[in-house]
């Protein structure tokens, strides 16, 4: 195409001077322009972006060409690899005819290229190294999203979780939530909560319902210690930032838990991380793959968090890419905030598929370019409609979009090669192997235990005898929290500087722990 050609202008509008990450090149009436590039300013890639399409259309390729040049710029990159088709970043890519081809078509010198991963997988029993987070740290709305319970049931959460916290009662795993469910519903339980509200047994048994109901699922092999650490995703090498690659372990029948998980890690990051501002380059970009998981049965308050958090975390130089198969599938409040849209082909077969169709197309720019309703439904194997924000700030013309191919391998390298790469990894070692600390269950159970039979002595002088005569016999009985907090043992274990649950717990946007 010749200079000044609609692809020209179109590409125009996504010029920049500095560090880029490319998309590929225009496509205008069936025809591609190599020359005519489309790309996302590096400074840009904190303002968020969407990544959507029907099954098939190529939104796991496009993610993996993202993550390769984000790594080769050297920012770290965390992706949720659902199906277990991004193993192959770790790889070089296969030279075909095809992906010379595609080559040639966007203008890329493409050559196959490896790139540093580490995979990870949620709770034990997976082919990665196994991630953890404790109930404590998880916090009262995640966990009812994960639980599935009502606005009234979160309610009712968050104050069992307020109690233990004032208590200082580590809740690590779901046998912790258990035991001070089961005290706060008995009679010495209700007397702790008197003139805070209290724990019906209706709704207890819900929470102890969903709570088995997740065990079962693999949820008890979730929550515990070590707690994934995020410090340990924002990691280089040689240069290039680790790509993180989360998968579902034993937890692929319950996907909603893996989505939240990875709500946790983005709200661990919004309270740890400091204020940056604007820069050249985002200290980690965040891939959140099936979001419709996330967003679907959400509570109000779960929705206004993610919200907030979408909102403020780019300030922490954090970057967040939602992918799903419709743009509806995220709420428009979310949805808004999003500055980069790689929208790959939508079908229309039925009236609720035109209906999103419809809902799509409205959020786009106007252009006199493309038919965007038509342009939808015929996108190619790889090609997107493409509209980011320029390096000013403000929203590119809208380009159909010839994706270039990564440079890595399209193909999973199999659980034994991962398993052997997960095995090599430092976090292996840091978090190969679970912990299980003296925490709110074992506090419990020491008070309800029977006390050790005495030997059998001779009778006690007198003056051994005086303190329990001293006792005054109208004193009431010490309540629970008072003989836990008299145990020298709970009191050394509060005094570890060692612990960060040791430490005075308040809670953050999410209502996890904020240190």
């Amino acid at each position: 195409m010749a200079q000044g050609s609609p692809a020209q202008e179109i590409a125009g509008g996504y010029a920049t001077e500095g560090r880029a990450v490319e998309l590929g090149s225009v496509v205008v009436d069936g025809q591609v322009d190599p020359s005519a590039r489309v790309r996302i300013p590096l400074a840009m890639m904190n303002r968020h972006g969407l990544v959507a399409g029907a099954t098939g259309t190529g939104k796991t390729k496009t993610l993996q060409g993202l993550a390769e040049q984000l790594s080769a710029a050297g920012v770290p990159v965390v992706m949720a690899d659902v199906k277990g088709d991004l193993s192959g970043l770790s790889h070089q890519g296969e030279q075909s005819d095809r992906t010379l081809a595609r080559a040639k078509d966007t203008g890329d010198d493409w050559a196959p290229t490896a790139f540093p991963v580490q995979f990870l997988s949620l709770g034990t029993g997976g082919i990665g190294v196994p991630v953890r987070a404790t109930v404590t740290g998880f916090g009262p709305i995640l966990l009812s999203k994960v639980l599935g319970l009502n606005d009234t049931q979160e309610s009712t959460l968050g104050l069992i979780f307020h109690w233990a916290d004032s208590r200082g009662l580590p809740l690590l795993d779901t046998k912790d939530l258990r035991a001070v469910i089961a005290h706060l519903t008995s009679d010495e339980g209700k007397a702790d909560l008197k003139g805070i509200g209290g724990v019906s047994s209706a709704t207890a048994g819900v929470i102890l319902r969903a709570l088995s109901n997740l065990d079962a699922q693999g949820g008890d092999r979730f929550f515990g210690e070590p707690e994934l650490e995020v410090a340990d995703l924002l990691r280089q090498t040689d240069g290039n930032g680790v790509i993180s690659l989360l998968e579902l372990g034993n937890l692929a029948a319950n996907p909603v838990l893996f989505s939240t998980f990875l709500m946790w890690l983005l709200a661990e990051l919004f309270e740890e991380l400091p204020e940056e501002g604007d820069l050249d380059a985002p200290k980690l970009v965040f891939f959140f793959d099936e979001a419709h998981l996330l967003f679907a049965d959400a509570s109000k308050a779960f929705l206004q968090q993610i919200e907030q958090t979408v909102k403020l975390i780019r300030s922490k130089g954090v970057g967040v890419f939602f992918c799903t198969q419709l743009p509806t599938d995220v709420p428009n409040a979310v949805l808004s905030q999003l500055g980069a849209r790689v929208q790959h082909a939508l079908r229309a077969f039925t009236p609720d598929d035109q209906k999103a169709l419809s809902q799509t197309v409205k959020t786009y720019p106007t252009t006199p370019h493309y038919e965007l309703d038509k342009a939808l439904t015929s996108l190619g194997i790889g090609e997107a409609i493409v509209t980011v924000l320029s390096e000013r700030g403000a929203p590119t013309p809208v380009a159909w979009t010839r994706l270039r191919a990564p440079r890595s391998l399209m193909d999973t390298i199999g659980d034994e090669a991962i398993k052997a790469a997960a095995g090599s990894s430092e976090l292996n070692g840091k978090y190969g192997q679970s912990v299980d600390r003296e925490s709110a269950y074992e506090l419990m159970a020491k008070k309800v235990a029977p006390p050790a039979e005495a030997p059998v002595q001779a009778p006690a002088e007198p003056e051994h005898r005086e303190p329990e005569r001293r006792e005054p016999e109208h004193r009431d009985e010490p309540g629970f929290f008072e003989k836990v907090m008299g145990n020298s043992a709970v009191r050394s274990f509060f005094r570890s500087a060692a612990s960060a649950l040791g430490r005075e717990i308040t809670r953050g946007v999410f209502g996890n722990r904020k240190r």
